[in-house]
């Protein structure tokens, strides 16, 4: 199988289940920016092989090719989306809240703004964190089905990223041999 292809030379681009688009098509833009948000999830959980949240990372990165899946199908063929498999779910959506309610439980109250950098797995988690909302904002331009539990996903994903990248900055500081004095 080859990579290259060549049908892309002209600036468009196939959808899943037929059609064609521009690749700066609101909805390739909204495909792209799962796509960055995939792999900045990845990129995270590098820094965090063989800890609980690689399992819970390596999920995630999963359920976006769900999301992928559906971004990138034609709208014109609503049939082709199984849900759960190339279609979104309230059960993933349902999924994301019990681990955002149980991490947020270990981080106890936060009353200040917090900097990314206190480690390289948590910077990491507060790159996915944007570009799931660079995602987000994408997704509402590239005009899914009203139905679609996309744009639910992605909104608990980002709040997901967040708690997750503050937990492991908590981590970080409660083993560094300071203390973590700063």
């Amino acid at each position: 199988m080859k990579i290259y292809t060549r049908r892309g030379d002209d600036g468009t681009t196939a959808l899943r289940a037929g059609g064609r688009v521009r690749k700066d098509s609101p909805q390739i833009e909204a495909l792209g920016s799962l796509d960055e948000a995939q792999a900045a999830l990845g990129a995270a959980r590098a820094e965090l092989v063989g800890t609980e949240l690689d399992e819970v990372l390596i999920g995630l990165e999963r359920d976006l090719w769900v999301l992928m899946a559906e971004v990138s199908t034609d709208p014109a063929h609503p049939r082709r989306l199984e849900p759960g498999v190339t279609a979104a779910t309230k059960e993933m959506v349902d999924r994301l809240e019990p681990l955002i309610d149980t991490y947020t439980a270990q981080l106890g109250e936060i009353a200040v703004f917090t900097v990314p950098g206190e480690d390289r797995a948590s910077a990491a988690l507060d790159v996915a964190r944007t570009l799931v909302r660079r995602a987000e904002r994408r997704i509402s331009a590239a005009g899914l089905s009203v139905d679609s539990h996309v744009p639910s996903y992605v909104n608990r994903l980002s709040d997901l990223c967040w708690t997750l990248a503050r937990v492991t900055e908590k981590q970080h500081r409660l083993t560094k041999p300071d203390g973590g004095a700063t």
